[in-house]
């Protein structure tokens, strides 16, 4: 990792973080064409959904836009089309489900393009939906398609009121704010909340809005700059029934402290556009393809609905960094900055990590299973974890890992298994077939299926294999630091990686070792649920964070998406890393200041025109104050990346601690035959019969760490998981390439080339 200054920064306020970026959108080239273009704005032309498309018809020199006629099928269309700069803009409705052609004539030209619509309910990309969904009460049918509504907030003039209040435009109240946007419009703090349905589940749009304007997708209201920020959730669950859109939540701010503004008010008070999406939130489903689609539907939704986008920008802390990375990079274009905290690069090796927590806790945590003579201190407990204490371990595995590996545990939208009811939850002894609530269920159409060889007597009752298991520990030597440096015993060690064990796919204690299941994990990195960042060079980054006082959270998390892009690209000039005195986050202020900083980042790439590839303009465009940073406390001083690590305390895993990588991205190992040379001098200190315990525990061998893992791979981008036919593609197959000149509504032309991929 090369060395960077990183300055002392307390206190600065977002003006003094970056250039200003109140400057309009890059000016699009001189328009001069010879042909008659329809172009589809609000999304790829083979991903829309809902029924309805904002379109383009680039109106060829020599040609009055009066002389055009578009048709949608056989059916007129041209008067939902309005000029716009001598071309015509307009919202095709009443699309079929397939294929849709919209064409254009005028008197010596004419030109189409081929929509392929899918239904508002979900799927586009993602394969087979879930069973036993439960719609909310108000579904107008089994698909859970409502009408959207809508609602005004505002801000109020009270600086301790810092979230939005209701807003009744028939009776505004007194305390209305006003805002200045980023390219000085002023107007009174008001926002218009949008809350629809797509895909089986929520999304909401906020904008500010002067009620009693109009606002079409081609004439906005002056105060929209055309920016989005996505806000995100935590954790990491499965559900069954649509849930909440996060906003100031998981944000990066510390919600509800009455000087800190959530990022997501700020964004909208210069104009940004906030969405966000149930499917998104990683708590509520942690299926990167489902996050992906249901971001798809909503950006397309704005563009149709409010106008066309400059970029996006991403929020979230915990289970949102997850969202933002994973999203990213298995489906370049959504996001063009990334904002993140508390961060993870994914869920799978998080979940390796809390895995082997799981598993040492059931043995540290009961002396009974402990061997005669041998005894753990909870100092060597925590050497053995890679932590200080092990409270960290206690608090991963109750808070995040137990319910999201469960398949019994209460997931929403399932009920008691005891009621009978079919579409219930399952449970080993009396539901087999029921609900599965783990996420590797839910991850299935990537993940695939257990083999048939492997079923248990559950899955044979069920008739299906459940979510296969991406990830092994056999030949993991867990302690072998500590065996070497002498803080563990030889005794201990035989013992500890002799009783420790395995999970079966219903995460229940098994004594042996596991291998995992190959597909799955093979398909755990194609599909980039283990993101090893190979396609993120195209997307800015910031990451800020703070000293985790023990709940799983450490900015170690933060330095594996550094190792991996580093081993990547080679560098790093895309991300840019913040450390703060305050837990988890930082500082109270960075989701603020980084958002900020954010947008200046992308406006300069977005004025960038040089003929060179978007990941240059990235790392050459990022503003030299926008560079990594530490702050220990008031009077910290400034530090390098390195002294970085110490201050805040980087922290191990268990795989780590038994010689495993420290971008901890091996779920898998490979396999090699040991020696009593593998363990240096403490090798001589094994007796005959621990010996002989460890010859039949790793009769198949141990790590072999200088080698990638099973599985080890490069994510694919864009994948599909439903065949023609509505059947599973399990572990995906790629989208053909963007349809030419689809989705330019969703970026400026300098960002275009996110969709080549």
């Amino acid at each position: 990792m090369r060395p960077r200054l990183l300055p002392v920064l307390l206190g600065l306020v977002s003006a003094l973080l970056v250039v200003p970026t109140g400057a309009p959108a890059a000016p699009a080239p001189p328009r001069a064409t010879s042909s008659l273009t329809v172009e589809v704005l609000s999304n790829r032309a083979d991903l829309v959904s809902g029924g309805d498309a904002l379109v383009a018809v680039e109106v060829p020199t020599g040609v009055r836009p009066d002389q055009v006629t578009v048709t949608l099928g056989r059916r007129p269309v041209t008067r939902r089309f309005h000029v716009r700069d001598g071309d015509l803009v307009g919202l095709v409705t009443g699309l079929a489900v397939g294929r849709n052609v919209v064409r254009a004539t005028a008197p010596g030209h004419a030109g189409s393009t081929t929509i392929t619509n899918h239904p508002n309910g979900g799927p586009v990309f993602s394969g087979p939906q879930l069973d036993h969904y439960r719609c909310q009460a108000t579904a107008v049918d089994a698909a859970c398609n409502e009408p959207a509504s809508y609602r005004f907030f505002y801000r109020s003039t009270d600086p301790t009121e810092t979230d939005l209040q209701p807003y009744d435009p028939d009776n505004p109240p007194d305390d209305v704010a006003t805002t200045t946007t980023d390219e000085g419009v002023t107007v009174p703090f008001v926002v218009r909340r949008e809350y629809g349905y797509q895909d089986r589940d929520r999304y909401t749009i906020l904008q500010l809005w002067q009620p009693g304007q109009r606002w079409k997708p081609w004439a906005p209201q002056e105060q929209w700059n055309h920016k989005l920020l996505i806000t995100h959730g935590g954790n990491c669950g499965a559900s069954y029934t649509p849930g909440g859109t996060p906003l100031a939540d998981y944000s990066g701010t510390l919600d509800g402290v009455p000087t800190v503004t959530p990022s997501y008010v700020t964004a909208l008070g210069r104009g940004f556009a906030v969405a966000s999406t149930a499917l998104a939130n990683t708590g509520h489903n942690c299926n990167v393809a489902m996050e992906a689609e249901s971001l798809l539907m909503v950006k397309e939704r704005l563009v149709e609905q409010y106008g066309e986008l400059r970029y996006t920008i991403g929020t979230g802390c915990s289970g949102g960094s997850i969202a933002q990375h994973t999203i990213a990079n298995a489906y370049p274009g959504i996001y063009q900055g990334l904002v993140t905290t508390c961060s993870y690069p994914d869920t799978l090796t998080a979940g390796a990590q809390f895995a082997d927590y799981h598993l040492m806790r059931l043995y540290f945590e009961d002396p009974s299973r402990w061997g005669p003579g041998v005894a753990w201190t909870p100092v060597q407990m925590a050497a053995v974890e890679g932590h200080l204490s092990h409270v960290n371990a206690v608090t991963a595995d109750e808070g995040l890992f137990k319910a999201a590996l469960d398949p019994e545990h209460d997931c929403s939208g399932t009920v008691d298994p005891v009621a009978g009811d079919p579409a219930t939850r399952y449970d080993a002894e009396i539901n087999p077939g029921g609900v599965r609530c783990s996420v590797l269920d839910i991850m299935v159409n990537l993940l695939g299926p257990r083999p048939r060889a492997d079923w248990t007597p559950q899955e044979q009752a069920a008739g299906r294999g459940f979510g296969g298991v991406p990830f092994a520990n056999d030949g993991v030597q867990f302690g072998l630091r500590q065996l070497r440096q002498g803080l563990i015993t030889p005794a201990q060690f035989v013992d500890l990686n002799e009783k420790l064990g395995g999970l079966d796919v219903d995460s229940r204690f098994v004594p042996e070792r596991i291998t995992g299941d190959q597909t799955a994990i093979e398909n755990a990195y194609r599909t980039g649920l283990i993101n090893e960042a190979t396609n993120l060079d195209e997307v800015a980054m910031i990451n800020h964070g703070g000293p985790d006082p023990g709940i799983a959270h450490d900015y170690a998390h933060a330095f594996w998406t550094e190792e991996r892009l580093l081993a990547d690209q080679g560098h790093t000039d895309n991300r840019v890393m913040w450390f703060g005195p305050t837990p988890l986050i930082g500082d109270p202020q960075w989701a603020n200041e980084a958002l900020v900083a954010m947008d200046g980042w992308l406006a300069a790439v977005e004025q960038d025109r040089r003929d060179v590839p978007l990941a240059t303009k990235i790392a050459e465009d990022r503003p030299a104050s926008v560079t990594d940073r530490c702050v220990v406390d008031a009077a910290g001083p400034a530090c390098s990346v390195e002294e970085l690590q110490v201050l805040q305390t980087r922290l191990s895993t268990p795989r780590q601690e038994a010689g495993g990588p420290p971008a901890n991205d091996n779920v898998a190992c490979r396999l090699r035959p040991f020696s009593r040379d593998d363990y240096g001098p403490a090798g001589a200190l094994f007796t005959a019969e621990q010996w002989a315990r460890l010859e039949t525990l790793f009769a198949d061998g141990v790590c072999d760490w200088s080698q990638p893992g099973r599985g080890v791979g490069a994510a694919e981008t864009w994948l599909r998981y439903g065949a023609a036919d509505g059947g599973n593609v399990y572990g995906g197959a790629p989208l053909r390439r963007a349809p030419s000149g689809s989705g330019d509504g969703w970026f400026s032309p300098s960002f275009r080339e996110l969709w080549t991929r």
